[in-house]
């Protein structure tokens, strides 16, 4: 490039940089979000909260944290900071008795699970739930973007993409979780077991189809085995269905139906070679 492009270019980036609104880094974001996990459950972290003194101060300086967090999104109202703050953590208690329900759903459905500290120490489908459970708290207030960080931080740390809109039930549990995809307007009932590379997804991406239903509707449990994909807003798996593996499903079942991919089995004879 000669000087003047390189001045065109630089006076582009430079207006970027003046034009693009404030947010928190994914960094400082991940931070608190790891924090209040730790208090939460202590399963994850290296310190111990002794009294309830520690506990509550603890918790005062993570709700700190969130409206410092609010307050440097400049795409959010910061007349609403307090308000989304305190209603954020009056409903803590709320999404910690969902999470431990999630946490024994994985304990109960898992045959590979020793116990409900290994759960919640190592299993990625628990710690892409919390972030779930959290971020979709703060999209409930109309929080812009962090909520998406939120999420994209579990997407890159488990393989599993949540959207924070989704509406998920009590006693969620996802195995294995890698690649599952759960869109923006999906709705699950509650008792649900999903397995790895699930997509709960849409069956068109036309930007006409923003803020219309366009994602499945999931009902009580229900058993979604890996690599099945289900498409579309009007499509409803009925209370207590299972959907098997590699199923490609467009259209609506009835409660306690069994649907299983039908494809062709070839075997290849083993062969022994005489010598």
């Amino acid at each position: 490039m000669n000087n003047q492009t390189n001045d065109d270019f630089y006076r582009l980036l430079s207006e970027k940089h003046r034009m693009t609104l404030e947010v928190p880094s994914a960094r400082l974001t991940g931070e608190w979000a790891w924090g209040l996990l730790e208090v939460l459950f202590p399963e994850v972290s290296e310190k111990r909260l002794h009294s309830l003194g520690e506990v509550k101060n603890a918790l005062d300086g993570l709700k700190a944290g969130l409206k410092n967090l609010l307050f440097n999104t400049r795409h959010f109202d910061h007349r609403n900071t307090d308000k989304v703050a305190d209603h954020f953590f009056d409903f803590l208690p709320h999404i910690y008795q969902a999470l431990h329900r999630d946490a024994l759903a994985f304990v109960d459905g898992d045959p590979a699970a020793d116990s409900y500290f290994e759960v919640i120490r190592s299993y990625p489908g628990f710690y892409a739930i919390y972030i779930y459970r959290i971020a979709h708290m703060l999209h409930s207030q109309g929080v812009p973007l962090l909520p998406r960080i939120l999420s994209e931080l579990a997407h890159s740390r488990t393989g599993i993409d949540i959207h924070p809109a989704a509406v998920i039930g009590d006693s969620f549990f996802i195995d294995h979780g890698t690649g599952v995809v759960i869109g923006e307007t999906t709705i699950i009932g509650d008792h649900v077991k999903i397995y790895q590379g699930v997509t709960l997804g849409a069956l068109s991406i036309d930007k006409k189809m923003a803020g219309i239903k366009r994602h499945p509707s999931v009902g009580d449990n229900v058993v979604i085995y890996s690599g099945a994909t289900i498409l579309g807003g009007d499509t409803v798996i009925g209370d207590g269905s299972v959907i098997g593996g590699n199923v490609w499903l467009t259209k609506s079942v009835p409660p306690g139906t069994k649907v299983y991919h039908n494809a062709d089995n070839r075997y290849i004879e083993s062969l022994t070679l005489n010598s």
